[in-house]
């Protein structure tokens, strides 16, 4: 759409991981090199953590593409939120199985004489779970069967756990405590610091075209790297968004006006006049009760503080939850309804499962057509808020 009009050869901000355009923070480069060293080194179970949006899955399918194939069978786990028998079978079809019994132990079993015979060809065997907090506790419980799959040295199947910052909170539950203890290796990719932000448009901008251009003005890189709090994700929807409104404008450069546009259009800020007249209202509001404490009258009026978007939480309740049929206290009454402000490192799945008590998708789906504005679950901008609808309960 603007690749001609800014001198591009493909698109330098999508939104889907592409290792083309790999950018390695100190906290990727730690991350990719935990990877590499835990599955070599065959040290079983590996942990990456990082907020939504970091590139975790980035790191992980750049891993994917730059490993040899001869001697490494990969297996890319996408929805985490699978049963142990599923996944069990999920690999097995992935190596070319077919199980044998329909018994757990005999797969397992099954499962260890193929990973021996793998192991004598000098090969390994790479189990890779992305978002990992969707996992069920009772099948993360049960993999570490599978670590107990080595030979008298190493570990003949590798585990790379993907995950968001709460999961550390699920492996701290008693019945995952030996699953904890068998994590070898761990890296946390953390949000890119203001310099970080920087390089990583340059990065990106340098790789969709043939020569060096300025396209983004020094206030406009600014606005996008502080409005983003440096994640890449958020980075490049704003970046994609403005170099569109520039194309639009007719503009070669994008200058923080038009950034400034897209974070509004998003939800990201109020708009100044919107800040502006807030700002009048409360001085008014406070003049007028100054004037009538000194007039010695009996009206007093004190104007509550304006919260700002970033404000940490808003009560969310504004009815008492009812006893179900079974005489439990349901999450939310037919009656309740709740309204959250999202704050750093939730996601929608972890709110709904807050607010209902579990999470499912059709919940999501009706909790996003409760909200127009999400147009991406994985997507939640922290400071917006989210209305949870009424649920009704069995």
């Amino acid at each position: 759409m603007y690749l001609n009009f800014f001198g591009l050869k493909k698109e330098p901000f999508q939104i889907t991981p592409d290792p083309s355009f790999l950018y390695l923070s100190p906290g990727h480069k730690e991350a990719l090199a935990s990877i590499i060293y835990g599955v070599e080194k065959r040290k079983g179970f590996i942990l990456i953590i990082g907020d939504v949006g970091v590139g975790k899955t980035t790191i992980l399918r750049a891993y994917l593409e730059k490993t040899e194939k001869d001697n490494l069978t990969k297996i890319f786990v996408l929805n985490a939120n699978i049963s142990y028998r599923s996944l069990l079978k999920l690999i097995f079809r992935e190596l070319g199985l077919i199980p044998e019994s329909e018994e757990i132990c005999e797969i397992l079993n099954q499962l260890h004489r193929t990973l021996v015979n793998e192991y004598r060809q000098g090969r390994n065997v790479l189990l890779l779970i992305d978002e990992a907090q969707n996992m069920p506790v009772d099948t993360l419980e049960n993999l570490r069967m599978l670590s107990n799959l080595e030979t008298a040295k190493e570990k003949l199947i590798q585990i790379v756990f993907s995950a968001q910052p709460e999961f550390e909170k699920t492996l701290n539950l008693i019945e995952l405590k030996q699953l904890k203890q068998r994590v070898a290796v761990k890296a946390v990719i953390s949000p890119l610091s203001k310099q970080e932000g920087f390089t990583y448009i340059y990065h990106r901008l340098n790789m969709a075209s043939d020569k060096e251009s300025a396209i983004f003005s020094a206030y406009a890189l600014k606005e996008v790297v502080r409005v983003s709090k440096g994640i890449p994700r958020v980075i490049n929807i704003l970046c994609d968004n403005s170099l569109i409104t520039a194309f639009g404008y007719g503009k070669k450069k994008v200058d923080i006006w038009i950034v400034k546009e897209i974070t509004r259009d998003f939800g990201m800020q109020r708009p100044f006049y919107f800040r502006l007249c807030l700002s009048i209202l409360g001085g008014v509001l406070i003049a007028i009760g100054a004037y009538l404490a000194f007039k010695g009258g009996t009206v007093s009026l004190h104007p509550k503080p304006v919260l700002p978007l970033h404000a940490s939480k808003i009560p969310v309740r504004v009815s008492v939850p009812t006893l179900s049929k079974q005489g439990k206290t349901d999450p939310v009454s037919e009656t309740t309804a709740v309204n959250r402000v999202v704050e750093k490192g939730d996601t929608l799945a972890k709110l709904i499962k807050d607010v209902y008590g579990h999470v499912d998708a059709k919940m999501i789906l009706m909790v996003k057509k409760a909200n127009p504005g999400i147009d991406n679950e994985n997507l939640i901008i922290e400071g917006g808020s989210i209305v949870f609808p009424v649920k009704k309960w069995n």
